[in-house]
């Protein structure tokens, strides 16, 4: 078993807030927590502390979206614009799941990340506690001209997750949130995952800090309640528990996961590739999701050919990457 006391010591040397674990060949060899869940109260964060997850929570969506698809409820080549009828005009007509999936859709985004400046500057345009439901989104989503035809090139894109959110919602009849919870929680035992409000948390959630420091929480930067590109909740324990049950096929078919972490796209400016919904390493076989916003940054991955899978969530705004970093090098990945 590795020593991973370079981990503790990084944790320690910048104030890590929020909980780390790596698990090779199906035994745990660190689960770490740090820092203040609530710093009010002086709340510790544990290893059953549940993170918000930000961007990460687009891999769930993707499989939701995935296993609809596998159910014939919808196809890769359903249009949006055959689900959303007269709604968001501006998407262009041949925009397909395939497209928005694979972020190759051109849509404008309502949450372009390159434009905004310092993930703790920027506020949604309408007010947080008005996004709590997809159908409610739409007021965010409109009015954001087309950037380039469809699959044409690749540009991440918030928007275009959660059109799929509401694409996967009006196609089953079945609010997004349930289709998270039972197409994707319930098949990998995911007890804890879950769209918590950010007014309504519970006692085991982190409250997300815009700073290493002081009380200033994010419950005025993001929606009070998450849709397809972000928000779910989640702990340590099930997001490794997402990780043995996709790859052993039991939240899609393994020919849909095969198909899903397939690299559609080269994404050279942040020396990865994607696929649909996930983050693909440039030159090995990891796989991996992450998420960062105003109060929030995760990353969770897994690498096949090693049996290694890690997860570094913070509830503040830059609190994991020099953890990942120190885990990327010492696992080689």
């Amino acid at each position: 078993m590795q020593s991973f006391e370079n981990v503790v010591q990084a944790a320690e040397r910048t104030d890590f807030s929020g909980a780390v674990r790596v698990d090779r060949a199906g035994h745990t060899e660190l689960a770490l927590a740090r820092g203040f869940a609530d710093r009010s109260h002086g709340t510790p964060n544990t290893i059953e502390t549940q993170f918000a997850t930000a961007s990460l929570t687009k891999g769930f969506t993707a499989l939701v979206v995935a296993s609809l698809v596998d159910s014939g409820v919808l196809d890769l080549h359903t249009t949006a614009r055959s689900i959303l009828g007269d709604d968001l005009p501006l998407i262009a007509d041949d925009v397909t799941v395939e497209h928005l999936l694979a972020h190759r859709s051109g849509i404008g985004d309502y949450l372009d990340e390159e434009a905004l400046g310092d993930i703790t500057d920027y506020v949604m345009p309408v007010p947080v506690h008005l996004l709590a439901t997809t159908e409610q989104y739409r007021a965010v989503l409109g009015g954001h001209q087309t950037v380039f035809p469809a699959g044409s090139r690749f540009a991440y894109n918030n928007a275009g997750y959660v059109v799929l959110a509401l694409v996967a919602e009006r196609a089953s009849g079945t609010e997004f949130h349930d289709l998270v919870r039972t197409r994707v929680c319930e098949p990998a035992g995911m007890v804890d995952t879950e769209f918590i409000r950010s007014d309504e948390l519970t006692g085991r959630a982190a409250r997300g800090y815009l700073a290493v420091s002081g009380l200033r929480t994010n419950v005025l930067h993001l929606p009070v309640r998450g849709s397809g590109d972000g928000g779910a909740y989640s702990t340590l324990a099930d997001l490794s528990a997402f990780w043995e049950a996709l790859f052993a096929g039991r939240i899609v078919p393994s020919a849909w996961v095969d198909e899903m972490v397939r690299p559609r796209s080269e994404w050279p400016q942040e020396d990865r590739r994607y696929g649909m919904g996930f983050h693909l390493h440039a030159t090995n076989d990891a796989v991996f999701l992450e998420g960062s916003d105003a109060g929030v940054s995760v990353a969770s991955l897994h690498q096949p050919s090693t049996s290694t899978t890690y997860t570094v969530v913070s509830n503040w705004s830059n609190g994991a990457w020099p953890i990942v970093s120190i885990l990327n090098e010492q696992l080689g990945i």
